[in-house]
């Protein structure tokens, strides 16, 4: 599957995926501050600033179109992992992980999953690491991954 980093290029349909996916199965389950929160991570601008620190961004793309995106920060968390709703169920979420496992640079894998997303996260050998949380109207499911 064509994997590759995300270019500046890239960002206003990175961009648009990330929020169509979200607004779809996640938001629906937010506050209004959730969903707020949400929408300044994703924008544009905020994808752009942290593409210059130390997070690596890859995205599925094909046909000029962006299917999936995966956002490593710090070499050890995942920060995102989207795939359009269309691309659903084609493997193009594992691929991602695969590909981002690569750049791992810790023993341990973290994520704080979204609830409709945790068993997408045992799929790819996540499991659950302490109790549900939420930050700025965004609730999760702190999980990780051990590392070989």
């Amino acid at each position: 599957m064509p994997i590759r980093q995300l270019t500046l290029d890239d960002l206003p349909r990175a961009s648009a995926l990330c929020m169509d996916a979200f607004l779809l199965a996640v938001a629906p389950s937010l506050s209004d501050q959730g969903v707020e929160t949400f929408s300044k991570v994703a924008a544009v601008q905020a994808f752009a600033d942290r593409m210059q620190g130390d997070n690596l961004i890859l995205v599925h793309a094909s046909d000029g179109a962006i299917n999936g995106l995966i956002e490593l920060k710090e070499g050890r968390h995942v920060a995102m992992l989207f795939v359009a709703p269309d691309a659903q169920r084609k493997g193009i979420g594992m691929h991602l992980m695969n590909a981002v496992l690569e750049h791992a640079r810790a023993e341990v894998l973290t994520v704080r999953a979204s609830l409709s997303s945790v068993a997408a996260y045992e799929s790819y050998g996540f499991v659950l690491s302490g109790q549900v949380g939420e930050f700025s109207g965004l609730v999760y499911q702190p999980m990780e991954k051990r590392l070989p």
